[in-house]
């Protein structure tokens, strides 16, 4: 048996972008949320660490984040950890990216002016995932 489950909260870093599958036309929306964490050092000072973690959303849910999440809201992402290999544009080696594909997203904080606070939930299929 094995567990592959991630739930963070944080801030978004930027608007989402949204693409579609080329073989079926389905709707992706990418973005990254912060993450902060504030521990003590060795000296006794206060510090403060930032992480950024990259979220994807398949389906109606990722039309749902497109429409409704903006950059700095706050943001309930929850689903699973899956690493991508992929050729790097600039030079052509190979390189990693650790994404968030997210099963489940809830609008926190105050939306923007023209929005209604929502949660939306992804509802594909492993199967439906290209990678």
């Amino acid at each position: 048996m094995s567990l592959n489950r991630v739930t963070i909260i944080g801030y978004l870093g930027q608007d989402p972008e949204i693409r579609h599958l080329p073989t079926s036309g389905q709707p992706v929306a990418h973005f990254s949320v912060a993450t902060d964490e504030v521990f003590k050092a060795r000296d006794g000072t206060r510090q403060e660490r930032v992480d950024w973690h990259n979220i994807v959303v398949f389906g109606k849910a990722a039309e749902s984040c497109k429409e409704y999440l903006k950059k700095g809201r706050q943001v309930y992402v929850e689903g699973r950890l899956r690493t991508r290999e992929f050729e790097a544009k600039d030079n052509g080696g190979k390189r990693q990216r650790t994404e968030i594909i997210a099963n489940r997203v809830q609008f926190l904080g105050t939306p923007p002016a023209d929005a209604k606070s929502a949660e939306v939930t992804a509802e594909t299929d492993a199967e439906d995932i290209p990678f």
